[in-house]
């Protein structure tokens, strides 16, 4: 990204700092397009005899010019769904609010739907918030971000109509260099069309394009292998940017730093002092008139082989080289390649069903009007992964996701082994799980990091109990958290790729569920059936019994 814009150095977005070096930042606070004041440019004909307060105002001008030169011009295609005006019009208020936009930028919808201008802002309006400690200008920023944004209808797979975008596009960026983003918020169908209709009619003449693809990608390694190769005829995978959301969140961002940058958590990652590590996505509602996509994916393409399974390749990825994009995703490959594979024995399916709860009926997943009467979709699965390295050889990493359960959640959970002749163990009884150790990460709701450990109770007796060690993200940062959206957004804009899918990770962890996904559907393996509002199928259970392992989340402490 190319330029920068003071005022956020010195107020807003604490990634670009101006020091000695004045450098653009993404959200891993790592330095992009960088110029620096004490290396390359020194000696040169254009820094010599420049004092270093000099230097960086004179380097700050040259990026303001830079800056006043340039244009960032953002796509959203599909603009008239749902994900694009419940969450990308937002996220890109949010950076504009946030004066984390450059100078120069333009927002375009996409769609085949008729609308104008006009009301394509009347649309967007509706969804768009402002942060909870600046509202004074609220308004005013609104009127100005959507002022910005305008409208071109056209088929998806229409040349000529992408011809006309591009059309429009030059008279909105009026000469200047032009840096492009497509944001592809569309189904999987029709991906392929747009990227060859915006790469051949569509794409920036002399600066950057960049495609940003939503999930699903593919629904086997098949699929997917198709899909990257079609892609890559009209892309480079530079230019491809693969979001999973789930990466951009707080806690998913933090899993780095908590292991990373304190020395009492390190020395614990293995299998020498964890006992098993859990993920657990739960939602308290179900399909609800929208099975109909659901059904021809299921919870584990859904959810499992892409949320939770790159959130597992953070937590268990050796230390890194650097914070580079490419050395973090290398580390993430080596994890999912040494992943035993998956075994139906290990993995259990569920379906909700019709249930009746404080004389409220709750209807089944069949009973869905947009979901076949016959259908044998998961809408719950719980899994037992190993990862074959000297790191994390024999722990489970044991991961469940679910519809209609009794709470919407999603944690990381791990626990730690027993202490070994504890001194205490009388105290705790038989069952030494009360005693066992447990740091947890609650992803959403309500943003946490917690450690469970075992203290004294005051008074004369020697009674123990177990506390927690809370860091509750709302009590010690009141500012409001931003979306996953906004920091991924964000990230394409600036070309880091840290948080983004590369396709040889795509492929291994299709790889890892392939298997599995065909021999459920070839053997037409019926779901357990579980109560809507319930905890889940009883089989998700016993899979964790047969490691020895209690479900974190069910202890009723952290209801």
């Amino acid at each position: 990204m190319r330029c920068c814009f003071f005022k956020w150095v010195s107020q807003v977005c604490p990634r670009i700092r101006p020091s000695n070096h004045f450098r653009i930042k993404s959200s891993n606070g790592h330095p992009l397009n960088a110029i620096s004041m004490q290396g390359g440019m020194d000696g040169s004909p254009l820094a010599k005899g420049i004092n270093p307060e000099e230097q960086e105002e004179f380097f700050i001008d040259i990026l303001d010019k830079e800056e006043a030169l340039s244009t960032l011009s953002i796509t959203v295609v599909g603009a008239s769904g749902d994900l694009a005006k419940k969450k990308i019009f937002p996220a890109l208020f949010a950076l504009y609010y946030e004066d984390c936009l450059p100078k120069n930028f333009i927002v375009f919808g996409y769609a085949r739907t008729k609308l104008t201008d006009e009301e394509l802002r009347n649309i967007i309006s509706t969804t768009l918030t402002c942060r909870i400690d600046k509202r004074e200008n609220c308004k005013h920023k609104m009127e100005q971000f959507l002022k910005r944004c305008f409208y071109h209808s056209g088929e998806y797979n229409s040349e000529e109509n992408f011809a006309e975008l591009d059309s429009k596009l030059k008279k909105k960026e009026a000469g200047k260099l032009s840096n492009r983003l497509f944001y592809l918020s569309i189904p999987p169908n029709i991906f392929v069309d747009v990227v060859r209709c915006a790469s051949m009619k569509a794409s920036s003449a002399n600066g950057w394009t960049r495609v940003i693809v939503e999930k699903p990608f593919g629904r086997d390694s098949e699929s997917s292998a198709e899909l990257t190769r079609c892609l890559k005829k009209y892309l480079t995978e530079d230019q491809i940017f693969r979001i999973d959301h789930y990466l951009g969140k707080e806690l998913v961002e933090n899993l780095s730093v908590l292991r990373f940058s304190n020395l009492i958590f390190e020395p614990l990652w293995s299998r020498n002092y964890i006992r098993n590590v859990q993920f657990i996505f739960s939602e308290d509602f179900g399909t609800e008139g929208r099975g109909g996509y659901f059904d021809n994916y299921g919870i584990i393409r859904d959810i499992m082989q892409n949320h939770l399974l790159q959130i597992l390749a953070l937590f268990a990825m050796e230390t890194p080289v650097s914070l580079d994009a490419e050395d973090i995703r290398n580390e993430k490959v080596k994890v999912l390649r040494s992943m035993k594979p998956l075994e139906l024995e290990d993995v259990i399916i569920g379906q909700y069903k019709g249930h009746n709860k404080g004389g409220r009926a709750y209807p089944g997943y069949i009973d869905d009007s947009t979901v076949p009467k016959n259908s044998i979709t998961p809408t719950f699965a719980a899994a037992a992964l190993f990862i074959n390295n000297a790191r994390w050889d024999g722990v489970p990493f044991l991961m469940k996701a679910g519809k209609a359960l009794h709470r919407k959640r999603a944690e990381i959970r791990v626990q730690f082994r027993h202490v070994p002749g504890n001194l205490y163990k009388r105290n705790f009884g038989t069952d030494l799980d009360k005693a066992t150790n447990e740091l947890v990460l609650r992803v959403q709701p309500d943003e946490a990091i917690y450690l469970k450990i075992n203290n004294k109770v005051p008074g004369l007796g020697m009674r123990l109990d177990r506390s927690d060690l809370n860091l509750l993200y709302r009590a010690r940062y009141p500012t409001e958290i931003p979306d996953a959206y906004e920091r991924l957004l964000l990230d394409a804009i600036a070309g880091e790729r840290r948080l983004f899918i590369r396709s040889d990770e795509l492929d291994a962890a299709w790889s890892l569920f392939t298997p599995l996904l065909k021999e459920l559907e070839a053997k037409k393996i019926a779901p357990e059936l579980y109560p809507y509002g319930s905890r889940g199928p009883v089989g998700a259970h016993y899979l964790a019994a047969k490691y020895n392992v209690r479900w974190g989340d069910l202890g009723g402490e952290d209801d």
